[in-house]
């Protein structure tokens, strides 16, 4: 029997801590959904409230959406952490409606350990092994986002371009035949945009997230779980409480200028308790992360990223009242061809003092319908950044008085 109970003492100790308290909000609850996506976004240390402006949009801020100037974009990404246990996968497809003033889109997510050997039953009364009941299962984690965005007029000023989205959000957890659990919640974002500076703020799960797991032991299994001293779980639920991402960016370059650097800089503020981060206390807590990325005829691209900035003990101090200061850094690279987009990006899951770097690549692709020459010349004309254009028209308007002057 002893066994038997270290054998399965991994997932019931999974098991356990995804039932959490009964009728008890939690800190880290469902953090699979903030891993961020998009080698682009993680490549800049999850700084993209404000710039974020493709089919990633539902995710990041779907106030974001309303920049997807191609008929139908599509977006997916592949990561793995822990020697590639664990799996991280993520599929979107944005398309702006045929009035261009409203976008609509769609995001799936899965973060899921597979062929976990489940050892309820394999160790057998009098100590041997059946290799008959020895299972493989898998410890999943879903998300299913229904975005929709569309634009704002609240300012006369033309410089000043403003849109807001929202996602209907559908959480599904699984674990093999063992537990399962449903949750639904809201997020809403803003972003705006005036001359050269962008903003915006995202505010997921305000109405507060409720996710409900249902347990499915079989009589043999309850039997188990009593033998080995483990509590038999009949139902309990998550509580997901409000979180909000501030962002603030600005293009450092002309918008008509080849080479491009944009910095951002993102706030989360968390209401879910006192959390290990740079600023911390019970009833909120920051996290400031920031990334920067340069790029040249908008086909090259370059990025930089640090966040996860936290003040740990020094495992070298006796006194344990020493601290210093930790972080997670973060690099990335993008090449445009044509309507596919390909970006990579190297990160960690942790904090330099207990890194576990993986490799992201993530892929972008644009459709559209064929055009006539006119709508292609017109197209190639315009930028897709809010207020873009107009600085473009300044250019031309100068270039023009000035080469009549000349004349």
């Amino acid at each position: 029997m002893q066994k038997m109970s270290k054998s399965i003492t991994p997932l019931l100790c999974f098991l356990l801590l995804s039932c959490g308290a009964l009728a008890q909000t939690r800190i880290y609850v469902n953090e699979y959904l903030n891993i961020g996506v998009g080698a682009r976004g993680l490549g800049m240390a999850g700084a993209q409230s404000a710039t974020v402006g493709d089919v990633t949009s539902g995710y990041w801020n779907p106030a974001g959406l309303m920049k997807v100037d191609n008929d139908f974009e599509v977006g997916l990404m592949h990561a793995e952490y822990f020697s590639g246990n664990a799996k991280y996968d993520y599929g979107s497809a944005a398309m702006p409606l045929k009035d261009k003033n409203h976008t609509v889109g769609i995001s799936i997510l899965r973060f899921a350990i597979d062929d976990i050997p489940n050892t309820i039953d394999y160790v057998q009364p009098d100590g041997s092994f059946d290799e008959s009941k020895l299972k493989s299962m898998s410890a999943g984690d879903y998300a299913f986002l229904l975005s929709y965005a569309q634009r704002l007029k609240i300012f006369k000023n033309v410089d000043i371009q403003t849109s807001i989205g929202a996602n209907v959000k559908i959480i599904y957890r699984q674990l093999g035949s063992l537990a399962n659990a449903w949750g639904a919640g809201v997020d809403v974002g803003l972003q705006g945009a005036y001359k050269q500076w962008r903003f915006g703020l995202m505010a997921k799960d305000i109405t507060t997230t409720y996710t409900s797991w249902s347990f499915h032991l079989s009589e043999s299994d309850k039997i188990v779980f009593g033998k080995t001293g483990n509590e038999i779980p009949v139902k309990s639920y998550e509580v997901m409480l409000p979180r909000l991402n501030f962002g603030f960016a600005r293009y450092l370059m002309a918008p008509e200028k080849k080479i491009q650097v944009m910095a951002e800089l993102d706030i989360d503020m968390t209401t879910d308790g006192k959390r290990n981060t740079l600023i911390s206390s019970k009833p909120i807590s920051l996290d400031p992360h920031m990334g920067v990325e340069g790029s040249y005829k908008n086909t090259v691209f370059l990025r930089l990223g640090v966040g996860n900035i936290q003040r740990a003990l020094d495992d070298r101090d006796t006194t344990n009242k020493k601290k210093f200061t930790i972080y997670q850094p973060a690099v990335g690279l993008g090449l445009k061809i044509k309507g596919l987009m390909v970006d990579y990006a190297f990160t960690s899951l942790q904090t330099q003092a207990n890194p576990l770097y993986t490799h992201i690549i993530s892929l972008r692709l644009d459709v559209n319908k064929k055009q006539t020459k006119q709508i292609k010349a017109q197209s190639a004309a315009e930028y897709t950044e809010p207020g873009e254009r107009r600085h473009k028209d300044k250019a031309s308007k100068t270039k023009k008085v000035k080469t009549e002057k000349s004349k």
